[in-house]
């Protein structure tokens, strides 16, 4: 399996949270109300959180039934944290497949997701690398992936727009090469764009 980027295991959350009070000490930030007393605490372990994948086993079926047509699941949400700014950025993610031998557990995709989302990332990297982990995982005769992101990157500093979607695919095998395939694949994308 594609490996994802991700922390270091053996991170330090008290190093985290020291460097956390310098940084919203440098930043003039009073660290001494109730209400901030433990934010550098809370904003290490949530830095934490946000960039620590849970680790999982896929589970794959024989495809028994025989199905050739494409599988697609839509909206699986994600956050993830932009390597770039160190700022988070969350959208979602709609997954097809034309199976071969083999279909994936539906819960597993989601599962999939986030072992690619959490952790230093850019959009473009994780679309890919979410289409890679499939073919490699279940050696499907074609994948596409789209990745819809409002990046707080975007929203929050620089341009300072919001409700902006940064939009990225990935398409592999059929879902690529067959102009029928991958033309039914957007169709199925495209209708549940608007939810």
């Amino acid at each position: 399996m594609t490996a994802p980027a991700v922390v270091r295991p053996d991170r330090d959350l008290v190093a985290a949270e020291e460097a956390a009070r310098a940084f919203l000490a440098a930043l003039g930030w009073d660290l001494n109300t109730p209400s901030t007393r433990d934010t550098p605490h809370r904003m290490a372990k949530a830095y934490a959180d946000l960039a620590s994948p849970r680790q999982f086993t896929p589970t794959a079926f024989d495809n028994e039934e025989g199905c050739d047509q494409l599988i697609v699941q839509q909206a699986i949400p994600f956050a993830s944290v932009c390597e770039h700014h160190c700022l988070p950025f969350v959208g979602s993610v709609d997954f097809g497949y034309l199976p071969g031998s083999q279909i994936i557990g539906l819960s597993k995709l989601a599962r999939g997701v986030e072992l690619f989302a959490r952790g230093p990332q850019v959009q473009e990297r994780l679309t890919s690398q979410i289409a890679n982990w499939l073919v490699e995982t279940l050696r499907p005769k074609g994948v596409g992936v789209v990745v819809r992101a409002e990046h707080m990157c975007m929203r929050l500093r620089g341009a300072q727009v919001s409700g902006t979607l940064t939009i990225t695919s990935a398409l592999r095998g059929l879902v690529l090469d067959d102009p029928r395939t991958r033309s039914e694949f957007y169709s199925f994308v495209n209708a549940g764009a608007g939810r």
